[in-house]
């Protein structure tokens, strides 16, 4: 399997490169260069199949040909050590929960994957990585936790100040003794356009091997795919006209949802669910794109202006806009709209939720007033993640089932959103 350059398609590299690379010089995106259908079996056998069964089946149809089937099941096994339930609400409304991982975070699925093809690929080529992440909020967490002490590894995680919950900082910023925590005076696209920069700074790509475990690899992104099979799976059948309600951000979580459409998965639509940072919402209004600077909310996660998995989910529909819409329908929400819906959430089912999962919610309530459907929305953090938000919406107590085992000493520093200081630390061995 090989992968293209989604500006220049004719431009293919195998996997690994573009599992090491992440990008290509040009900042572009890499592709796979063709999407396999599932075989007719697997889903006749869906309902029967368990998480990690249906995770080996997904991702050796596309990665098997690179990755021997021995090391993938190892990679999954060690990745997908948690569970993927899903919640009943009501007889067509259920909640997929994505945050039974170590961090809390549904991030954890991707970042736990990529962790293990990064270990494998750097025992075959015997050097040291560096793998640059920049973080929204429980990105950094994920990736800190997947990557903490792996052998010839080293990790630089960017954060915007300021911007994150003290949960998630203490999570990205007290790992390991090989994962860095940059503290940017920015917000996440600034954190964002230092690691393009770096990715697009071919000296120091020369120098040193780069990558990224942000959902611009194709690595971390993909194996999110699995759990839609999953949850389809949950549904034993019962589910007609199923639609999923994504929180959306850089939108990797989407992608992966129409990737998995386009190997078989039985979805009739996905619905793009943001708070105000809305760029993809009113591109399916107007047909325009504009991106915009990332706003603040309660939902943080999600605070991206110009999301970088927009130009695939462009390039997978051929830039048909009429194709996008057929599958995707997008909606946005204000914090207060968010704060509301997580009061209803308590107060109708019982069931507690964060503000990221609040939106997708939403997103789906909007959908269902006009459409008939099965909806799952994903819930992507922990409500304990959230404490101070989610209290005062439900009068509710929340925490983490076990609190974050912190290590004693703390990688972070505080830097100006300069890329001439990220590059030093990059060369360095910090």
């Amino acid at each position: 399997m090989l992968y293209y350059n989604i500006n220049r398609p004719s431009h293919r590299v195998p996997l690994i490169e573009a599992v090491m690379k992440s990008a290509s010089e040009d900042g572009a995106l890499y592709m796979p260069e063709k999407i396999p259908v599932l075989d007719t079996s697997f889903f006749e056998h869906l309902t029967e199949m368990t998480l990690k069964e249906i995770a080996f089946s997904v991702t050796e149809a596309v990665f098997g040909e690179d990755i021997p089937a021995r090391e993938l099941r190892n990679i999954i096994d060690i990745a997908l050590n948690f569970d993927i339930p899903l919640v009943k609400l009501r007889s067509d409304l259920y909640v997929l929960e994505l945050f039974h991982g170590p961090t809390y975070a549904f991030k954890d699925v991707g970042a736990r994957f990529l962790a293990g093809m990064l270990c494998y690929f750097a025992a075959n080529i015997n050097t040291e990585i560096k793998v640059l992440v920049a973080t929204s909020g429980d990105t950094g967490g994920a990736v800190a936790n997947a990557f903490a002490d792996k052998k010839n590894i080293k990790v630089v995680i960017l954060y915007p100040s300021g911007r994150v919950s003290s949960i998630q900082e203490q999570q990205l910023t007290k790992a390991g003794e090989n994962i860095l925590a940059l503290e940017i005076e920015g917000d996440f696209d600034d954190c964002q356009s230092l690691v393009k920069q770096a990715f697009a700074d071919k000296d120091l790509n020369e120098e040193i091997v780069l990558t990224s475990a942000n959902s611009i690899n194709f690595a971390r992104l993909f194996p999110q795919s699995i759990y839609y099979f999953h949850a389809f799976a949950q549904l034993k059948g019962l589910g007609q006209s199923v639609t999923f309600s994504v929180p959306s951000g850089n939108f990797g979580n989407l992608t992966a949802g129409l990737i998995a459409k386009r190997m078989g998965l039985p979805a009739a639509k996905f619905i793009a669910s943001t708070n105000i940072n809305r760029s993809v919402p009113l591109y399916l209004e107007s047909g325009k794109f504009i991106p915009h600077p990332s706003y603040q909310t309660i939902s943080n996660a999600m605070d991206v202006g110009n999301p970088s998995n927009f130009r695939r989910i462009l390039d997978l529909y051929g830039n048909d806009i009429e194709k996008i819409r057929a599958d995707i329908s997008g909606f946005w929400f204000t914090d207060e709209q968010t704060r509301q819906a997580m009061k209803e959430l308590y107060k109708t089912y019982s069931y507690v939720a964060d503000p990221h999962t609040v939106v997708a919610y939403l997103g789906l309530k909007e959908y269902m007033k006009n459409n008939s459907c099965t909806g799952i929305f994903l819930a992507t953090a922990h409500p304990g993640k959230f404490p101070e938000e989610v209290e005062k919406a439900t009068d509710k107590q929340v925490s983490l089932p076990v609190s974050h085992k912190a290590t004693s000493y703390s990688y972070h520093r505080k830097i100006a959103a300069d890329y001439s200081l990220l590059r030093d630390i990059l060369k360095s061995s910090f």
